[in-house]
């Protein structure tokens, strides 16, 4: 029978390269006009720990990762030790056939396929490492997937290497499929390809919010390597010269955001990628970008803190901390993508903000929303709906006909003072961390602390009606919404659909992506329309409730909370669901 949705699943040691082979099959799923979300997980180690990577592959699109398991591919018995439980009665182990499987890893509803990986990856490609390439071609034979699509990535992916290469890993994907083939008999889930669908695009996080700051005209990336922020500046690394971006590996964090700071204090579009450990050596930096009024992104990948916490885990446990970083007060952007739409989104809209309030723009992303690839189509990113917008910067032509000093630091009724960047003898100004006058001498006189505080914090009205409330999806009339930001939106869109399978127009929820300033007026006009409220999110203390009662008063009627480094699935989110209602 063909499957509406299935999961398969490889696992092994670190440095079998399961990630790079997983990407590549889900590639291959996608060109077969089928839609996946793929998604690594792995340990903060080189070598050894558990690896594995799940693709989700169905006919209709996806939002986040499930836990039924219907292939698992087996490249250790650790791996069948660990997820036996989560194969699917009906469902296929494949493991290597010189492993002798332990009576206690046996079930007997579920087919054992036991093929000679590493053999046969010896024989047809004349390495071993090529055991992850031929388990997820004996997985397209098992599910009845048209191989072509498959060989098409291989000649992508290594036709650098030569034909050789190529020719080799293709006898490698052949036999694996023929091998697939011949356990179908036993196998009841097909995944067929779809020929005649549209092209589609098939990436993470990271790769959609790089794509949306080069697109929003981001021309300096200064960062030094942080998991799950590094991706970014390998992108604009690899980029780089072709779209003429200057891209730093900084010696530390904080070289990296004051360089940063120097880049756009002379008019270029910078970013800084990292994450919560990087961020926490920025924040003194920080403060210089909004005393001195620089705009400035930074793209802030969360993990699990504090310290190194789990850097190759998940988590939504900055979102107060990155809120209120740096000494003082000072106004900024958060925005808090949820999907890759989103990510784009905020990659161009960020600097649009940070340039026309002339202050630092954080985006807050997660491990799970910046590594897991998933299926889009192709107008997803709207490139269409691109604007690039420099706010108050002063013309070569308006300085021109300046009369007396340039005032960098002018108090308007706006808070927002005409920037000039320097090279122009009518605009020659200076800047400090400390406070400063108009002119950005500094001064410590009382009056004039009040003018530059009152100066600044007066963007905050025009700010705040930038930001855009929280977006509903499901039935507007619904008895239970559930609440939630960032990534969790995924997971949370198909409980809510899960649910309301059950239960015809039960369930709706909001999603929050702008997070400060905090969208009020939005948010109670939301509010006013639910019933019940449960807020989702990934951290131990429920930040975005904070934000709730300290803004609107509001309390939900309760909460599901996930901090154990892994995100949500529906499934998790649903059960939780059941038992709150359950217990009242």
């Amino acid at each position: 029978m063909s499957a509406n949705d299935l999961t398969i699943r490889i696992g092994g040691e670190a440095g079998m390269g399961l990630e790079s082979s997983g990407a590549g099959f889900s590639k291959a799923l996608t060109r077969g006009g089928l839609y996946v979300f793929g998604l690594p997980d792995y340990y903060s180690r080189i070598r050894g720990g558990h690896n594995f990577f799940s693709v989700r592959v169905a006919p209709h699109p996806l939002y986040s990762h499930a836990e039924p398991v219907h292939v698992l591919l087996a490249l250790d018995l650790e791996t069948i030790r660990r997820h036996i439980g989560a194969v699917v009665p009906g469902g296929a182990v494949i493991y290597d056939a010189k492993e002798d499987l332990p009576d206690d890893l046996h079930r007997a509803d579920v087919n054992f396929c036991p093929i000679p990986l590493t053999a046969l990856a010896e024989e047809k490609g004349g390495r071993a490492v090529m055991r992850n390439t031929l388990a997820f071609a004996v997985a397209a034979g098992l599910i009845g997937f048209d191989p072509t699509y498959l060989e098409s990535v291989v000649r992508d992916n290594f036709a650098r290497k030569g034909q050789a290469v190529v020719d080799a890993n293709l006898r490698v994907v052949e036999a694996g499929v023929d091998t697939g083939c011949a356990f179908q008999a036993d196998f009841p889930y097909h995944m067929e390809a779809i020929p005649d669908a549209p092209r589609r695009l098939i990436l993470n996080g990271n790769e959609a919010f790089a794509l949306g700051a080069l697109a929003g005209g981001c021309r300096f990336v200064a960062a030094y390597p942080m998991t799950p922020g590094t991706p970014v500046l390998h992108w604009f690394a690899a980029h780089a010269e072709q779209y003429g971006v200057v891209t730093k590996h900084a010696e530390d964090e904080i070289g990296a955001i004051n360089m940063a700071i120097g880049a756009a204090y002379v008019g270029a579009r910078a970013l800084v990628p990292t994450s919560g450990g990087g961020f926490s050596l920025m924040v003194e930096a920080l403060g210089l970008a909004g005393i001195t009024e620089t705009p400035v992104v930074i793209y802030n990948a969360q993990r699990p803190g504090p310290a190194t916490g789990m850097p190759t885990r998940t988590e939504q446990g900055d979102l107060l901390f990155v809120i209120h970083a740096s000494q003082g007060e000072f106004p900024r952007f958060v925005l808090a993508p949820g999907t890759v739409e989103e990510s784009f989104r905020a990659g161009w809209r960020a600097f649009n903000l940070a340039d026309r309030y002339q202050t630092p723009v954080i985006v807050l992303s997660d491990h799970y929303l910046a590594v897991a690839y998933r299926t889009v189509e192709p107008d997803a990113l709207s490139f269409d709906e691109v604007t690039i917008d420099r706010g108050a910067l002063l013309t070569p032509e308006d300085l021109d006909g300046l009369e007396g000093d340039y005032r960098r630091f002018r108090v308007t009724d706006s808070g927002i003072s005409p920037r000039a960047t320097p090279g122009h003898p009518k605009a020659v100004w200076t800047t400090t961390a400390n406070e400063h006058d108009e002119l950005g001498a500094i001064n410590e006189e009382p009056e004039n602390r009040i003018a530059q505080v009152d100066k600044r914090m007066r963007k905050l009205d025009g700010m705040a009606r930038e930001v855009e409330g929280p977006i509903r999806y499901g039935p507007e009339e619904a008895e239970l919404t559930l609440l939630c930001w960032g990534s969790t939106y995924g997971p949370a869109r198909e409980a809510v659909d899960r649910l309301n399978a059950e239960r015809l127009g039960w369930a709706n929820l909001l999603h929050f992506h702008d997070l400060w300033p905090f969208p009020v007026e939005a948010t109670r006009a939301a509010l006013e329309r639910t019933k019940r409220t449960i807020v989702v999110e990934g951290n131990a203390t429920g930040q975005l409730e904070s934000l709730l009662r300290t803004h609107l008063g509001y309390t939900a009627d309760g909460s599901i909370r996930r901090y154990d480094g892994r995100a949500f699935t529906p499934e998790q989110i649903e059960q939780r669901i059941k038992r709150i209602e359950q217990t009242e």
